[in-house]
């Protein structure tokens, strides 16, 4: 019997773990394929891709983000193969079970919540007795009846064979992201989430964990995320594997999701002092920071213990972190959500992810939407269109929060420039983020696309139009941003240099013999006159640069020499110095 297993993943270098794991459970019994491809591939594409593997048996993996591509595909298999076995598992079908069987008569089986025994007693009796009433946490269909049989008693993790080992995953392990989970389940009882629906949490032996991330990371893998829902909730478990990664990490990244406000002293301390730079991403969900919306959702949240653990760890300068935000949670309006934004930006992120409430099947928050005001749309994500307290107008505008959001902070493309505007000019880092999406709109922005150097030219065309005091120490920040983001000397300026080519070329030379003016740091990098005018950029701007950067400081007394130099083979990001220059310099 020809087994296939796919799922419709949200991009390429993404891989779906659930496949992974089947297969690693069922190969010893059955000849499983795995067949992985994304959302945005043509349907078509997918189904002669399917056809052509000649499956006896097909498998999706079904999340929000995948359904409705997923329900296309496997319809149209069945309407070319009326005898192919259908089946579909995952989060998104595991609840509302009976709902997804009705509705989709191309359907064979489901299979409920965890999938990997239940997948496997399915296969025998698809080749044996067919007597599928036997196998628990599975529906099927009757005739015209739909049955729901019993759920499955949970698995020990350790009978399930690794799913890291399969020779067909090496040659893409360094340009994809590899998924790996150390427990299953979740402590806690947040009404929003479907983890919350799995009482307690259970563990892989951690000497089998240490094996399988080892076997990874010398087959060249180069960035794990790990799916915990809480990786720190067992502390000796995570310090055990921090210590391991630390000692073992050969270069590879480790993203992990953890609860900041239980993150233990000695465990903060320890990541403090030893992680290396680079290494570790840590992804917190902070949602909100209203705290009835907290309690009404059931989410235990110390803030200010969660701040003094993010600062701490930025502080360090060794673990970039990833905060998340959710619009639209029970009785947050506006004005709340807008405070829970500055709350959190306010402790820097790194990232920081603006979500909207998704009303997920199984999920307490959606049995409970008439108590709220909930509208959602019907099919998945099933985002929501509003509540009593956020109107659709008020999400509206959210969105636009989160364009420039993305665009500017997230994507690191103008970091100076922005923490100088939230400081001197905006009321507020949210109120920054609104306005000039709000102008974004307004001009029809969203409907065209644009390169690195239109979003430098719409800002400043934002901040002339306000009437922003200061203009061009933003404007001298924006410069450097734009300079910073490329990984050679950038060929186009969206500005007119301050400086023609001769007083370019006397300021180069001036540099080149006398390094030590701008800096030791400068002068080690041993840069000829040659080689600055191939690799750096200068410019010249009418206040002191470094004061600016530092807390926002508009200071005219003093003059500045910008200098970015770029690494000829790229592999370095570009470095900038600044040299003082006194107002009244005739110039180099």
């Amino acid at each position: 019997m020809n087994v296939v297993v796919a799922s419709l993943n949200a991009k390429y270098i993404h891989t779906c773990l659930a496949l992974r794991y089947l297969k690693a459970y069922c190969g010893n019994e059955f000849d499983v394929q795995m067949a992985e491809y994304t959302i945005k591939d043509p349907v078509m594409n997918v189904v002669t891709d399917l056809y052509g593997r000649r499956p006896d048996v097909v498998g999706f993996s079904c999340y929000i983000w995948n359904i409705e591509e997923t329900i296309r595909v496997a319809s149209a298999l069945k309407k070319i193969r009326p005898d192919l076995t259908v089946v579909l598992g995952g989060p998104e079908v595991s609840y509302d079970t009976d709902y997804w069987m009705r509705r989709l008569p191309e359907v064979d089986f489901i299979v409920m919540g965890e999938g990997e025994a239940t997948f496997l007693h399915l296969l025998r009796e698809i080749a044996g007795t067919r007597n599928f009433r036997s196998v628990l946490g599975l529906a099927y269909r009757d005739g015209e009846r739909i049955v729901l049989n019993p759920p499955r008693p949970k698995l020990n993790l350790n009978d399930i064979p690794s799913p890291h080992r399969f020779a067909e995953d090496m040659p893409s392990l360094p340009d994809r992201v590899v998924y790996f989970e150390t427990s299953r389940g979740c402590p806690f009882n947040c009404q929003f989430c479907l983890s919350s629906i799995e009482i307690g949490v259970r563990y892989f032996d951690i000497e089998r964990t240490k094996e399988d991330l080892l076997y990874l990371i010398r087959s060249g893998a180069r960035l794990i995320k790990f799916v915990d829902r809480t990786f720190n909730i067992k502390r000796d478990y995570a310090m055990e594997i921090f210590r391991f990664l630390i000692e073992h990490h050969g270069g590879c990244v480790f993203q992990f999701e953890i609860t900041a406000d239980i993150m233990r002293p000695e465990v903060l301390d320890f990541l403090t002092e030893h992680a290396p730079p680079g290494v570790f991403r840590f992804e917190i969900g902070v949602q909100s920071t209203n705290d009835l919306t907290n309690e009404l959702v059931k989410r235990r949240q110390n803030f200010a213990k969660l701040a003094r653990t993010v600062t701490k760890i930025k502080e360090s300068g060794k673990i970039a972190q990833h905060l998340d935000l959710i619009a639209g949670l029970p009785e947050e309006d506006y004005a709340s959500f807008r405070k829970t934004f500055n709350d959190v930006f306010a402790l820097g992120p790194d990232e920081l992810q603006l979500g909207f409430l998704k009303m997920l099947r199984g999920t307490g928050v959606r049995a409970e939407a008439d108590r709220y005001g909930y509208v959602y749309t019907d099919f998945a994500p099933y985002e929501i269109l509003g509540n009593r307290v956020m109107p659709f107008s008020d999400l509206v505008r959210l969105k636009r929060v989160e364009d420039i959001l993305e665009k500017y902070w997230n994507a690191h493309r103008a970091d100076r420039t922005v923490t100088y505007l939230i400081r001197r000019e905006f009321e507020s880092a949210f109120d920054f983020f609104q306005q000039f999406g709000d102008y974004w709109e307004e001009r029809g922005w969203p409907k065209v696309g644009h390169q690195l150097e239109d979003l430098f030219v719409r800002l400043r065309r934002f901040l002339e139009d306000r009437g922003t005091d200061d203009l061009d120490v933003a404007e001298g920040l924006m410069k450097l941003d734009y300079f910073l983001n490329h990984k050679y000397k950038p060929r186009k300026i969206w500005w007119m240099f301050a400086l023609d080519k001769a007083e370019q070329a006397a300021y180069l030379k001036r540099i080149a013999e006398q390094p030590e003016r701008v800096s030791p740091s400068f002068a080690r990098l041993g840069l000829d006159e040659n080689r600055l005018h191939k690799h750096a950029v200068i410019e010249v701007m009418k206040f002191d640069l470094d004061a600016a950067l530092a807390d926002g400081t508009v200071d005219r007394g003093r003059h500045t020499l910008l200098i970015v130099c770029y690494d000829p083979d790229g592999e370095r990001g570009a470095q900038y110095f600044t040299m003082a220059l006194e107002p009244s310099a005739p110039g180099p």
